[in-house]
């Protein structure tokens, strides 16, 4: 399952920071599908603890963005559909607090349609 989030702050009129990142469920892996602000490459691996989700760059140990809150159900359904977020931005010093929200769910296996 890929899940579609969008996080950024909680008053986008005045930080106008934001990224939309796609989650893969199944390969543990996430892309940026479009941000600015924030500063992330353009895919990383994607780490689960709880309710805690933790996005990093590929390799790398320390998360550039956490998602708190995030719940999917023993069959696969999304039970949240928005949280806390923190991430890293390099024209900060400390971590950027902001929100993410749910955006879209894609169940199928978007590589198996494509071909």
């Amino acid at each position: 399952m890929r899940l579609s989030i969008l996080i950024n702050t909680s008053d986008p009129t005045v930080n106008h920071d934001y990224a939309v990142l796609w989650l893969d469920t199944l390969s543990h892996a996430w892309t940026s599908h479009d941000r600015r602000g924030v500063e992330l490459p353009s895919s990383g691996e994607m780490r689960e603890d709880g309710h805690i989700v933790s996005l990093c760059a590929r390799g790398a140990d320390e998360p550039l963005v956490t998602l708190y809150g995030v719940r999917v159900d023993r069959h696969g359904n999304m039970t949240s559909a928005q949280g806390q977020a923190t991430w890293i931005s390099h024209s900060r010093t400390d971590p950027v607090a902001g929100f993410w929200r749910l955006q879209a769910v894609e169940r199928e296996d978007s590589r198996a349609t494509r071909r």
